[in-house]
């Protein structure tokens, strides 16, 4: 390929990373408001919080990011550039993913670190911050970094809008080149280095968190005065 076309693939790269990135922190936000309201006490609010997360895993993502675009603007009187309509379709689509994991997380934790908080007068508030979350969210990751790498593959379809990503900018490269094999072979392994350091990220940040978990249980037991039943919050 001539340095121009080869340009046009980075400047795909460079969108699609930015996609990914904008993507994945709405859908962050999105999973966890929503998945610790699905375990919230009051039943409404856990009900208000499935039927999002029924809803937006139940649509096609690609005709979300087509309602995003060319259907809700109108309804309010305005236009969303294609980065934002894309960046609000998929963040809130694979966050609606997202929530089930934070729940399941959250939910695994041992029942006796929650009456060990409640306990010790902990407001529900407190309990989360100070003892489920810290304990939940190592075991997020592993499932998170798949949902990020399906997102990563999401990013993609976008291109319908005409938004100058990875995929889009590959096929404007087919085309001039008339050259399918090539190029998409190219696109792919793009993609799949992008999605191997993802991992590569996902992994070293897993380690650090349970070794940071794995420490402070270390320093609390070794406060903990001889003789004091080891139960109670972690």
């Amino acid at each position: 390929m001539t340095p121009g076309l080869w340009e046009l693939v980075i400047k795909g790269v460079w969108v699609t990373v930015q996609l990914l990135v904008f993507s994945a922190l709405l859908g962050a936000v999105v999973a966890f408001v929503v998945g610790i309201a699905r375990t919230h006490r009051l039943r409404s609010v856990r009900f208000l919080a499935g039927c999002y997360t029924e809803v937006f895993r139940g649509t096609s993502a690609l005709v979300m990011i087509f309602w995003v675009y060319f259907v809700l603007p109108p309804a309010f009187g305005w236009q969303l550039v294609p980065t934002w309509a894309g960046t609000l379709a998929l963040g809130l689509t694979y966050g609606a993913y997202g929530t089930e994991i934070v729940r399941g997380a959250l939910t695994a934790v041992e029942p006796a670190q929650r009456e060990g908080g409640i306990a010790l007068g902990f407001t529900p508030w407190q309990r989360m911050r100070l003892i489920l979350l810290p304990q939940a969210v190592p075991e997020m990751i592993p499932s998170f970094c798949n949902l990020l790498i399906e997102l990563l593959k999401g990013t993609a379809l976008v291109s319908v809008m005409g938004m100058g990503d990875l995929a889009f900018s590959g096929n404007l490269v087919r085309l001039a080149l008339q050259e399918s094999a090539e190029i998409y072979s190219y696109i792919l392994v793009i993609y799949f280095v992008i999605a191997f350091l993802l991992t590569r990220l996902m992994r070293g940040l897993e380690k650090r968190l349970k070794e940071q978990l794995a420490g402070q249980a270390a320093v609390r037991t070794a406060r903990r005065p001889v003789g004091q039943p080891t139960g109670g919050v972690a």
